[in-house]
């Protein structure tokens, strides 16, 4: 597509029509409705990502794509919501043609970083560096369903899950859960827990970043129907215990952030308060609860599937492609070497718990 035929916008500056295109686009690819590639996503990202832009894809005037991206400096472009974002890429009409060095010439950039590249965005798979797995729960044939096949796969995880919840109902008060729940208290709590946890297990905490803290904020207070958060809360007697932080489209729910109370560990609220969520999700027409890449025991539990998505970068010939080559490629190769191999995986988890030990004294 010829350079004039790309209109580069701020997020917030495209109207109801473009978002009903959008949308629109989305849906003729037959794409899951992941909410983090809807436009009301960017538009959030850009109130808190002042770099945030949206290039325009135009035929004869008429937008035929859509591809939300960050400029950093020398042209250094990132996935919208980089780091947060558990799905990327374009939106773009079925059979559009598109060459990626040329979209990124049109928007400014030397380079385009994205660590959740979704299946599907054919013109940017050739940039992967590397696929990674991303587990699913599939919903479409209801809750009950899905725990038979669990009972199946993972009989103990049910049986244990539910005696830990009603001895935790036993110890603590009853147990009630809130699927959409509109508590600030609890969504402060849970971003205490959750900057805990990052903190004890060395990793960097994402409440500590402005920009991430006032993003969850925003979402947590829209009410679009086609995108918004979801705050689903855990009590037992009057506290909250377990809470989850997501984004929703009408069908699709990401699993974003977890957290709960460690003085209640021992009863792995977590697990309870996913098990009411699913059941919940499930009778609200959510079809499919994706957990996100990276691993975790439970995941690999309660997974029904594994989709893919990808990550690496899209760089231009020239100077300033290859300082973004050079800066970005050996964090990369270094996360790749440790994934990879499960034991150099299992030192850097204990490193970074050891620091984590450390730094909260």
């Amino acid at each position: 597509m010829p350079d004039k035929g790309v209109v580069i916008v701020r997020p917030d500056e495209l109207g109801p029509a473009e978002h009903k295109t959008w949308r629109h686009l989305r849906a003729e690819s037959e794409a899951p409705e992941n909410p983090f590639l809807d436009p009301v996503f960017a538009t959030a990202v850009g109130r808190v990502r002042p770099q945030a832009r949206v290039a325009v894809l135009q035929e004869d005037g008429t937008p035929v794509g859509f591809f939300p991206y960050e400029k950093g400096p020398l042209g250094h472009g990132r996935a919208i919501g980089l780091g947060v974002s558990d799905s990327q890429g374009a939106v773009l009409r079925p059979g559009i043609r598109l060459d990626p060095r040329r979209l990124l010439a049109a928007c400014g950039l030397a380079a385009w970083e994205f660590d959740n590249l979704e299946a599907g965005q054919r013109p940017f798979l050739p940039h992967a560096a590397e696929a990674l797995a991303d587990p699913v729960i599939d919903l479409d044939e209801g809750y009950e369903q899905y725990t038979d096949r669990l009972r199946r796969t993972s009989s103990g995880f049910l049986r244990q899950t539910r005696a830990k919840e009603r001895r935790l109902a036993r110890q603590a008060g009853e147990v009630r859960f809130v699927y959409d729940c509109r508590d600030l208290d609890a969504l402060r709590a849970l971003k205490r827990w959750k900057s805990a946890q990052y903190r004890r297990t060395g990793r960097r905490d994402r409440f500590a970043q402005p920009w991430i803290n006032g993003l969850v904020d925003l979402l947590a207070h829209g009410d679009d129907p086609d995108c918004r958060g979801l705050l689903s809360v855990l009590y037992a007697g009057d506290r909250p215990v377990a809470a989850h932080f997501g984004l929703r489209s009408p069908t699709v729910l990401s699993w974003w952030f977890p957290a709960y109370d460690r003085d209640h560990g021992r009863h792995s609220p977590g697990s309870i308060l996913l098990l009411h969520l699913l059941r919940a999700a499930a009778a609200d027409g959510i079809r499919m609860v994706d957990l996100g890449s990276g691993p975790a025991r439970y995941k690999d539990t309660l997974k029904t599937r594994e989709m893919r998505v990808y990550e690496g970068a899209v760089i231009r010939p020239g100077p300033a492609g290859a300082v973004c080559r050079l800066g970005r490629e050996p964090a990369r190769a270094a996360r790749r070497a440790v994934r990879n191999h499960p034991r150099l995986a299992r030192l850097a988890r204990r490193m970074l718990e050891q620091a984590g030990r450390l730094r909260t004294g």
